[in-house]
Order: structure tokens, then C-alpha cells, then sequence
């Protein structure tokens, strides 16, 4: 069974799903968002006939959240039997030809959040913290979709406040492509867990400097939306089709 995280914006991709039931975030003991885009609750349903549970929505470090409040949904979803973890996001693009409305795969990412949800536990390996198995996979079915689908390098911030110009020139430098205020910790979380990862930005703006458009959280919900439509089919041709894309039901760690 896979899990699957919706970012801001993006909750249509849970009309895809043919629900069996859901479960709000609260009669699973998690916290509430208070974040527009983030409806807060966990679906359990198919998508191409593939079992997958969504959580509709997250909760953020920015919303005062400690990192483990921040993680919980992923590991309820490793509670409820899921075996592998896909994370969305919506998220500002720093690369020149990641333009807004594609979107990204995760090739890596940075934590600049200055936290973890694995304080006080023990080490885990990072080395490939985004599934290759996956990757193949989903790069593979984009191709056969005629989907751009980009890699690159996410950057993970706090929040709640976007970037300066300064700040995204330094992102820059540093190696970052896109950069959001999530994901990183989910990610560190479930491989805590030995669940594999896959996840994907919707490049939903320019970071600010690039164009001299003020951000809003708006735009971000709006290109969400328009965006979802191409993530519907990736997501269904390669949950449809494990095998046909050489991946097992928990793919290669």
C-alpha cells in the first residue's frame, strides 16, 4: 500500500481516488492545519486499482508544530501498512528552466530548517533518501505521458515568511532548484521508518528576485490546482503497473 502527502493546493488529486472511507486528522490524534489548501484528513481508497491512503493536507514547523507534531502523519501511515511514501508540495522555482507549472522530482534535498524529527534517536542514513527504483520509474512513465518532469535539488526552510532575493541567491549558490517550507522532515521521518520516498514540487512561482511579482499564497494554491490534472496520471500510470515499471510492492531501499 502506498502513502501519499498532499501539498497546498493539490487536494484535487484526491478526486482520482475511489474512497472506501476517511479519517480526519483529529480522530487520528494529529494536530489541525491552519494553512488554506491543507483540509486535514487521510482517505483511504484505490488509484488505478493500486490501495493508497492520502493525507489530505500537513502540518508545518511555521505553524508553530515541533518536528515530531510535524511528522506524525507519517507515522500513522506506517501504522495503517503502508509501504512506500510519496510526498507533493508546492514549492518556488530557483532554477531558470523550471518554470512555474511543471513540476520537479526530488533528487536530493537540503535541510535548512535547523531541526529534525529524530532528536534523541538514532542515526539514519541519508545517502539515497529519495528511492532510485522510483525515480527510474516515475521518469520513465513521464516520458511515455509527454510530462516535463524535472529533477532537481528541494530546499527545505522554516516559514513562515518567503525568501529575500539575498536569500535566493544564496539557495542558489548552494545547489537548490526549488524551495518550500516542507517535506524535508516527513522525508527523514520515513526513512527513520524504512519506508522508500518519492516526492515532487509543483513549481507553482519564481522565487522572489527572479521576477518582480509579489508572492502570494493564492498564486500557489491557483497553479496547484491547474497543475494537479498531469500528477493524476503519473501517479495512476505507475501505481497501476508496478510491475510493468520493474517495482515490487515495497520498492528496493
Amino acid at each position: 500500500m502506498t502513502g501519499i502527502v498532499l501539498g497546498s493546493g493539490l487536494g484535487p488529486l484526491a478526486d482520482a481516488v475511489v474512497m472506501q472511507r476517511e479519517v480526519s486528522f483529529a480522530d487520528a490524534g494529529l494536530p489541525a492545519s491552519t494553512v488554506p489548501g491543507h483540509s486535514g484528513k487521510f482517505i483511504f481508497g484505490t488509484l488505478e486499482k493500486a490501495p493508497v491512503i492520502l493525507m489530505k493536507g500537513r502540518v508545518h514547523l511555521y505553524e508553530g508544530h515541533p518536528p515530531r507534531a510535524v511528522t506524525a502523519g507519517v507515522r500513522w501511515l506506517a501504522a495503517q501498512g503502508v509501504q512506500n511514501l510519496i510526498l507533493t508540495n508546492a514549492a518556488g522555482t530557483l532554477n531558470p528552466d523550471f518554470h512555474p507549472g511543471s513540476w520537479m522530482m526530488f533528487s536530493d534535498h537540503l535541510n535548512l530548517t535547523a531541526t529534525s524529527p529524530l532528536e534523541g534517536a538514532d542515526f539514519v542514513d541519508l545517502s539515497a533518501a529519495y528511492d532510485p527504483t522510483w525515480r527510474k520509474a516515475f521518469c520513465k512513465a513521464a516520458l511515455a505521458l509527454a510530462m516535463p518532469l524535472h529533477e532537481g535539488i528541494y530546499a527545505g526552510l522554516r516559514g513562515p515568511h518567503y525568501e529575500t532575493p539575498a536569500e535566493v541567491r544564496m539557495l542558489r549558490f548552494i545547489g537548490a532548484d526549488a524551495v518550500g517550507m516542507s517535506t524535508v522532515l516527513e522525508t527523514i521521518q520515513a526513512r527513520s521508518l524504512g519506508l522508500p520516498v518519492a516526492a515532487f514540487s509543483c513549481l507553482t512561482n519564481w522565487a522572489a528576485g527572479i521576477s518582480p511579482t509579489p508572492l502570494d499564497h493564492r498564486e500557489v494554491l491557483e497553479t496547484g490546482k491547474q497543475s494537479a490534472q498531469s500528477m493524476i496520471s503519473l501517479l495512476g500510470k505507475v501505481l497501476g503497473d508496478y510491475k510493468k515499471h520493474g517495482i515490487t510492492a515495497a520498492p528496493t531501499r
